[in-house]
């Protein structure tokens, strides 16, 4: 599908400047005229190296999208058609991505597509949960209804993501600030007091010797430091293209002291949310799962689901393969299974998406409290560690001296 620039004037003669999606120029400039506008210009819009917009991931932020899905689900509660709705939000949204997309959405859905099949087109902007609930709305007719469960959705899986990720940055940047504070006085101070502890010929101690041998390697031999970081980064990230190697990366985010359980239970809490949203809109088990798998954000996670899918064409309960794996807490499995026996699946997994989601922002706050004195103690003990190592030989020098 090529985008063209347009000209055009309309019936009360205002003439207006954009750009829309077509198959090809005569498609435009029939798609202009339905809408009863008098094309002045109509050029084919060439991309450039110059021109070109890269992303890296979704380029729509998920606050954007949580605004359009609730956009969306009020203009049809309205009773606004599909098209002119899509319309509508193309122009008011503030994501350029989002407003391409729905550019392209609009003008497919005036050649007679459906919503789900024209954004199934734009999957860098549209994830599959959202494809597969929309098309499953369009079937049943609850679309309003779906786009609702999808904003609650996307709006509980985004308040949680951020709670864990403000909770962990913290610790992560004052980290950082106290190992540049600790390099520095390593590379500017300790050398001065070196040289003056070399010329007295001093006996110096064990602490002494291990700091100067440190602020020795970082002044002559820095390259090498940079060498071990830069090789430690790259086989991180060579490790993470490599599905095994990405497994257990993310086992090991897992089993990490603290922020493991954090994670774990941010994990638990999207992957209830998703799968709650997507059954209660009628989308098929299988195909949820496989949903599922894709969005949960950790293989270690996603193969365990991948294994409840498995057993479930077998003709086997979803609730056994969740009971071996230690990821999954026993609270999830006997929920889900009270849900398979009852029929509330839906229920059950929306009633424990909501307890993790309070459990996570309960230990953020926790966290929050203890890491903060934890941090000042760390940093405490490597700047003393450093003026004791100054200290210890200068009391020696100032006792040997009176």
């Amino acid at each position: 599908m090529a985008r063209f620039a347009y000209h055009v004037k309309t019936s009360t003669g205002k003439q207006l400047r954009g750009q829309m999606a077509a198959m090809d120029k005569s498609a435009a400039m029939e798609e202009l005229r339905k809408r009863g506008l008098v094309v002045l210009s109509l050029n084919e819009h060439r991309t450039t190296m110059l021109s070109m917009e890269i992303y890296i991931g979704n380029p729509v932020k998920m606050q954007h999208f949580i605004v359009y899905c609730r956009q969306f689900a009020t203009l049809i509660r309205a009773g606004v058609t599909i098209v002119d709705a899509t319309g509508i939000l193309a122009q008011q949204t503030e994501s350029k991505p989002l407003k391409k997309a729905l550019q392209d959405i609009h003008s497919s859905l005036l050649r007679g597509n459906a919503f789900s099949l024209s954004a199934s087109e734009h999957k860098r902007i549209f994830p599959a949960m959202f494809i597969s609930m929309i098309r499953a709305g369009e079937e049943s007719g609850d679309l309003e209804g779906t786009l609702d469960r999808l904003a609650q959705t996307f709006e509980k899986q985004h308040v949680t993501r951020e709670k864990i990720k403000s909770a962990l940055t913290y610790p992560v940047v004052v980290g950082l600030l106290a190992v540049a504070a600790v390099v520095y006085l390593l590379k500017a101070v300790v050398p001065q007091f070196v040289n003056m502890f070399n010329s007295m010929h001093a006996q110096l101690p064990a602490i002494t010797k291990m700091v100067m041998a440190v602020s020795g390697s970082i002044e002559n031999q820095w390259y090498l430091w940079i060498v071990v970081i830069a090789l430690i980064g790259i086989g991180y990230f060579a490790a993470g293209r490599t599905s095994k190697g990405a497994y257990y990366i993310d086992y090991m985010k897992l089993k990490l002291p603290i922020s493991g359980k954090l994670k774990q239970k941010g994990v638990i809490a999207q992957m209830s949310r998703t799968l709650s949203s997507l059954y209660a809109s009628s989308v098929p088990m299988l195909q949820a799962l496989a949903i599922v798998e894709e969005v949960v954000g950790n293989r270690v996670v996603g193969q365990v689901i991948k294994s409840a899918s498995d057993s479930l064409r077998q003709g086997m309960p979803l609730s056994d393969p969740l009971k071996k794996s230690w990821v999954i807490p026993p609270l999830v499995t006997q929920m889900i299974s009270i849900g398979e026996e009852t029929g509330s699946l839906d229920l059950m997994l929306a009633k424990v998406a909501d307890f993790y989601e309070m459990d996570v922002e309960q230990t953020v706050d926790r966290l929050k409290s203890l890491i903060e004195p934890l941090l000042l103690v760390f940093l405490a003990g490597m700047v003393g560690t450093i003026v004791a190592a100054i200290m210890l030989p200068m009391f020696s020098l100032y006792s040997q001296l009176g």
